[in-house]
């Protein structure tokens, strides 16, 4: 066969699983039918969560290098300031990176690019999946190179090209949603105007955010189409918003590098895999831009299925456990079109509570609410995604006190160090804090499992995790098995049904 795993789609979502098989040594190949990388970039927020999951592979620290913490949201309302809510280190003690991080998508996807190129591993630009077969065995597919077709054989194929996903189509499963009536634009502006931080601008005229990037004077500009642009806002041009980016954001541009239109759509795909056959990102689920979900979520399916797509491919695990991908990643895809496309509705809608909205609740008192420390946590939980848990899934067993198995493993400092150190090479483990029995202890000697000890702190306590807790951790970071009362054969059981250890 030419790979393990074929991956269509050099987008966020492809790149992220083009790490994950990489750290693990699987052999694939990823192609996009695309020219070369993205030069647009409509997602520029990356959220606590993916920084979390790239760290793992060492690629936090340049996003962040290379980004600008978002430490500020200043509110405006018919183009007057009405308040701010404050963003830095909103999740202290919650993650080891408390923030918003703005970064343009195109500088995102160079840094991951780069980062395979030093694996050698490079993106195949002008490639397209015209068809595939799947057999028992493996996926048959006929690539186009130019004129010519290729024909090419794995084991797992990897839908990562985006809302049109001819992979989607081909597993026949259709996209159930909707497409908003709005019209978006994203601009790539040059300004002498000051971006205090990240602006979100609201009026009956439009909807738009500003958010400054790491060269000087650059902003980018995202928002609605005026009503009264254009014969049809889709053929909009940048003179067609010019007037209320000046007006209404006062952002006085001096040079457009580059302008689009787009339209935004929610929907779900019935389902996230068939047979060897998967999708992610964009082509599994679409939803509206509120809070900066998208390519984050896109980016959380590609680890959530590459280690386990690895455990398969290298023995390690039997292939039940595929299915656990669209068990867990579906039910949170179908909420989070829910909820945003709420919040959208919400803040554009021309009726009495979208002006409450706009004119009272954003101005006045969300500011006034995101003072008090309960409601940061929360409001970080929430938008971070370090909330999202996996305790109905096949592969979660077990609680201890006020964690369950399938959550986030909470984030504990310890001095210079913290508990996410041996998340680093994204390989299962077990975690023990305070002490267990003699019993439970030689169990995990005798594992082929790292077991990882830690002291049980104050802060330990305070992130929710009790006295002599043993956690078995996945290896993005998900607490598999978890018990604080010596029970080995819950462990002993798990590695037994899911482990298949030599």
């Amino acid at each position: 066969m030419e790979g393990e795993v074929l991956i269509v789609g050099a987008g966020p979502t492809g790149l992220a699983m083009a790490v994950g098989l990489e750290q693990k040594g699987i052999p694939f190949r990823i192609i996009d039918k695309a020219v070369g990388p993205g030069e647009e970039s409509r997602a520029m927020v990356v959220h606590a969560r993916t920084l979390e999951l790239y760290d793992q592979f060492g690629l936090a620290g340049e996003m962040i290098d290379k980004g600008i913490i978002a430490d500020n949201v200043a509110i405006f309302n018919d183009g007057r300031k009405r308040g701010n809510i404050p963003f830095d280190n909103i999740g202290k003690g919650l993650s080891p990176f408390p923030f918003v991080l703005s970064l343009p998508q195109d500088v995102h996807e160079r840094i991951v690019i780069h980062y395979l190129q030093t694996k050698n591993i490079e993106v195949e630009w002008n490639r397209e999946l015209l068809h595939y077969e799947e057999t028992d065995s493996s996926v048959k597919a006929v690539i186009s190179v130019g004129d010519e077709r290729e024909m090419a054989e794995y084991s797992y194929l990897c839908g990562c090209d985006g809302p049109g996903s001819s992979v989607r189509k081909q597993m026949g499963y259709d996209f159930p949603g909707g497409t908003y009536e709005e019209v978006f634009f994203v601009a790539d502006v040059m300004s002498n105007s000051e971006a205090d931080g990240v602006q979100v601008h609201m009026s009956k005229e439009g909807f738009a955010l500003v958010l400054p990037v790491r060269t000087s004077g650059s902003l980018r500009i995202i928002g609605l189409v005026p009503g009264q642009a254009g014969q049809r806002k889709e053929d909009a041009c940048y003179g067609d918003v010019s007037d209320y980016v000046e007006n209404h954001a006062g952002i006085e541009t001096q040079t457009i590098n580059w302008f689009s239109t787009y339209k935004v759509h929610h929907r779900v795909s019935e389902h996230f895999r068939r047979g060897r056959v998967f999708i992610g990102g964009d082509a599994a689920h679409i939803h509206s831009p509120a809070g900066g979900q998208g390519m984050n979520t896109g980016i959380g399916d590609a680890m959530n299925l590459s280690w386990k797509l690895a455990e398969v491919i290298e023995g390690g695990m039997d292939a039940e456990i595929l299915d656990s991908y669209e068990q867990e990643r579906i039910p949170f895809a179908r909420l989070l079109v829910r909820t945003t496309d709420q919040v959208f509705k919400g803040m554009i809608a021309d009726n009495p509570v979208s002006d409450a909205v706009r004119d009272l609740f954003m101005p006045a008192m969300a500011p006034a609410l995101t003072r008090f420390n309960a409601v940061q946590r929360t409001m970080f939980r929430l938008v971070s995604q370090i909330h999202i848990d996996y305790e109905d899934s096949m592969l979660s067993r077990g609680s201890a006190g006020k964690l369950k198995s399938g959550d986030r493993l909470p984030w504990v400092k310890y001095g210079d160090s913290d508990n996410y150190v041996p998340l680093a090479g994204a390989e299962f483990h077990y975690q023990l804090y305070g002490q267990t029995s003699a019993y439970m202890r030689r169990f995990m000697q005798r594992s082929s499992f790292a077991l990882h000890e830690f002291n049980w702190t104050a802060a330990a306590r305070k992130a929710g995790i009790s006295k002599n807790t043993v956690m078995f951790i996945r290896p993005d970071g998900y607490i598999a098995i978890i018990a604080d009362d010596n029970n080995v054969e819950r462990f002993f059981e798990y590695e037994k049904t899911f482990m298949n250890e030599d």
